[in-house]
């Protein structure tokens, strides 16, 4: 999950597509490479590659040896993961039902005959069983190239690390710890008004390269206790995490993916999207308590005070940003949880496409409604406004405010780079490390723009539909 601000961070914590990839984000897997729409008995892996030549059909009497999977019914559809591969699909009813039966022991013949039976239409059961490849839900051949035994015990997943610590902190004495540091900060605030985060509590200082070094730098330990928490109230519940780093459209921001969170019941995803929030209100109430506990013999702020607040006030704008939904921010993987959607974010961006290729009078450009999971697509035709709307509204800054800002603030720089002889040490120091730090800032962005093109361009794509 992540946060924003020079170094805006997303969560990608997992979602009932779990993508906790966000100013805070999850990362969601819904199929074999990823968030995609769930797999039928009928689906295969997708486009064969054409270099490869067609794998032959294994005899009806195969009984396949899988992992162990987690099932998660819900409604018309099963979440089925694996924790040893740590791939995820969504099937329906049926497909899940297909699967269970293979995982008993029962023969692919004997699995397509039950099918039949049962709900009287055939199934491919050599397409399902790539599909079930490609999801890497098989275990693997042993040392000698053989198959392993059906029923054999597999090898144990790797241990969850850190999992005891998750459920200590987010046990019942931890969260009555986490309120009494809450409520020694709001009698703080009461006491002391000037404890209340304000804008100007930026300005601890008159050098800028100092405010920003500062404001830049001390985000990271903070973005780090961020989605620590992701991580740790995901982990108590037994589930890894990774943390990367992405972008929201010129936001950079810190990724916690928690895809194993799809295989948990809903009313046990909300805390570990929501606990980057939480570290954040926390670090809120520490720096507040730090700055009014260091002041002065007189009550003025000490350079620690200062400093902290800074931080806090910075804090305050990266909570606030996770309001922004159409950024897919941790709110909004709770908004996508309570709604029962897979993949919001991905179908309003193709609603949106299909509205802009109508007009332009390209109906080959469309792409087929069908293909996209029936809540999704409900949802899509509102929150795609939203989605363009925030994106209007984020677009719209950068020639308003932030590229006037920058642009007065960068030549104040520059001047004094031109003319070093009219400048002291310490302003010419100044303009020097307030120029590096941005311009780092934006090579990161084009980086990160370079990188998500490659992977793109290069990414398989595996299309499922439902029946």
């Amino acid at each position: 999950m992540g946060d924003t601000g020079s170094t805006a961070a997303a969560v990608d914590t997992a979602a009932p597509p779990a993508e906790l990839r966000g100013p805070d984000g999850f990362d969601g897997p819904y199929g074999p490479s990823g968030p995609g729409e769930p797999l039928g008995p009928d689906d295969g892996p997708g486009e064969s590659d054409p270099d490869q030549p067609p794998a032959e059909p294994l005899p009806g009497d195969t009984v396949l040896s899988l992992y162990p999977l987690t099932y998660l019914d819900e409604a018309d559809e099963v979440t089925v993961g694996c924790a040893q591969t740590e791939s995820y699909v969504v099937l329906p009813a049926d497909g899940a039902a297909l699967l269970r039966r293979l995982g008993a022991g029962a023969s692919l013949a004997e699995a397509a005959a039950w099918y039949l039976a049962e709900y009287h239409e055939s199934v491919n059961i050599d397409e399902f069983v790539e599909a079930l490849i490609e999801l890497e839900f098989l275990r693997p051949p042993d040392r000698d190239g053989r198959p392993p035994a059906p029923g054999s015990a597999p090898a144990a997943a790797r241990p969850v690390r850190w999992q005891r610590l998750g459920r200590a902190v987010f046990s019942p004495i931890g969260a009555l710890g986490m309120i009494a540091l809450l409520a020694a900060w709001a009698a703080a605030m009461v006491r002391s008004p000037g404890m209340v985060p304000e804008n100007h509590d930026v300005f601890f200082t008159r050098y800028i390269s100092i405010i920003e070094l500062v404001t830049f730098l001390g985000q990271f330990p903070l973005l780090l206790i961020h989605e620590s928490f992701h991580a740790l109230a995901g982990r108590r519940l037994g589930l890894r995490s990774t943390l990367s780093i992405g972008r929201r459209l010129y936001y950079v921001v810190f990724l916690t993916n928690l895809d194993g969170l799809v295989t948990v019941p809903r009313r046990k995803r909300y805390l570990p999207m929501l606990a980057g929030m939480l570290a954040d209100l926390l670090v809120i109430a520490v720096l507040g308590l730090i700055a009014d506990a260091t002041r002065l013999p007189g009550g003025a702020l000490s350079l620690t005070g200062g400093i902290c607040l800074a931080l806090g006030y910075t804090t305050v704008l990266r909570l606030s940003w996770q309001f922004y939904f159409y950024l897919e921010t941790d709110l909004y993987y709770v908004a996508v949880t309570v709604l029962g959607c897979v993949d919001l974010q991905k179908t309003a961006r193709n609603v949106l496409r299909n509205r802009w290729n109508t007009l332009r009078r390209r109906p080959g450009a469309l792409l087929d409604p069908a293909d996209w999971h029936p809540r999704d697509r409900e949802i899509a035709r509102w929150y795609s406004w939203l989605v363009l709307g925030g994106w209007t509204f984020s677009l719209a800054l950068l020639p308003i405010i932030m590229i006037p800002i920058a642009y007065r603030m960068l030549t104040t720089v520059g001047d004094r780079l031109v003319h070093p002889s009219a400048q002291t040490a310490a302003g010419l120091s100044d303009s020097i490390v307030f120029f590096a730090l941005n311009l780092t800032q934006i090579v990161v962005i084009w980086w990160l723009v370079r990188r998500d093109r490659a992977r793109t361009a290069a990414a398989t794509r595996y299309q499922h539909v439902l029946n």
